[in-house]
């Protein structure tokens, strides 16, 4: 009887320490927390130099201007990545969390985990934060969390093959190119999996998704219940930026996004601060981003391949 005590005890404990580090982590998250977005910061690390998957808005290149996702100064080498986190702390002290949000997809390249290894073993203090496509995240989970990735923020557009492949043209597995209605079913396959995967590991999954007109935008719902149903716990609904092969279609208004959002918050939260970042931001979110600070030098050139 006092072992089973002794047992129970344990188990609590050990729940309630969880919660305490979950809550804990989320106080300092600007991008989970809207309580932390003008309080704490974050700095990308633009380690990422190729992608696995075709979005059809999507267009990664390198300028020090252009304000949307995919867009970085150049390249960092993974060790170049510890030096830079260094003198952004000097910068910023409010610094929490160190990500890699591109400019490529995370996962595509060996580049983001060995960056996040290193600074994990620089600066273990720092909330080790992932974004991805969610391709290969099934693959990489337990090296993620041995790197000290603590969440992971997965782009999933939709949850049916006939609206995801007017959206995403294929994907790129072992050496293959999948197009179409097959690509489509993989990636969305892979990605539910990933997302069940990554929560199993103990990893805090948030999803996004790009609301995008007249393809997406009532379907916003139904991906919500699909995340959800594979343990995501929070949802960012963002609104296109018109580019690449979708330039023809306009922003979704704020009627659009909001019905959107309340759709998804019938699911799970709504994240609703997203201010969709550069590849290389710094700083805290909602203040001013020190980027330009960081870079005195020029970077490699972003590789498209």
């Amino acid at each position: 009887m006092v072992l089973g005590q002794s047992m129970e005890t344990a188990t609590v404990k050990h729940i309630e320490q969880e919660q305490d580090d979950y809550l804990h982590l989320m106080r300092r998250h600007p991008c989970y927390n809207p309580g932390a977005h003008n309080v704490f910061g974050r700095i990308h690390l633009p380690v990422s130099p190729v992608c696995n998957i075709g979005c059809r808005f999507c267009t990664r290149d390198c300028d020090g201007t252009t304000q949307r996702p995919g867009m970085s100064r150049g390249v960092l080498s993974p060790l170049e990545a510890v030096g830079l986190v260094e003198r952004a702390l000097a910068l910023c002290p409010q610094i929490t969390v160190v990500g890699v949000a591109g400019p490529g997809e995370s996962l595509a390249s060996l580049h983001a985990l060995a960056a996040l290894s290193l600074v994990h073993q620089r600066f273990p203090g720092l909330i080790g934060c992932l974004s991805t496509n969610g391709l290969a995240l099934r693959k990489y989970v337990r090296h993620l969390v041995g790197a000290g990735v603590k969440t992971v923020s997965i782009t999933v557009n939709s949850v049916d093959p006939a609206i995801l492949e007017r959206i995403n043209a294929g994907v790129a597995l072992k050496g293959r190119w999948i197009a179409g209605r097959e690509g489509a079913e993989l990636l969305i396959r892979e990605q539910l999996a990933g997302i069940g995967e990554a929560v199993g590991q103990g990893l805090i999954v948030k999803t996004n998704a790009v609301l995008i007109p007249g393809i997406n935008d009532r379907h916003i719902g139904e991906i919500a219940r699909a995340v959800s149903a594979a343990g995501a716990g929070m949802m960012n609904v963002i609104p296109l930026i018109p580019n690449h092969e979708l330039a023809h279609i306009p922003a979704p208004d704020c009627p659009m996004l909001q019905e959107a959002r309340e759709a998804a918050e019938a699911h799970l939260p709504v994240f609703r601060h997203c201010r969709q970042c550069r590849a290389d931001a710094c700083g805290i979110p909602g203040g001013k981003d020190l980027a330009g600070e960081l870079y005195d030098r020029r970077l490699e050139t972003f590789s498209h391949g």
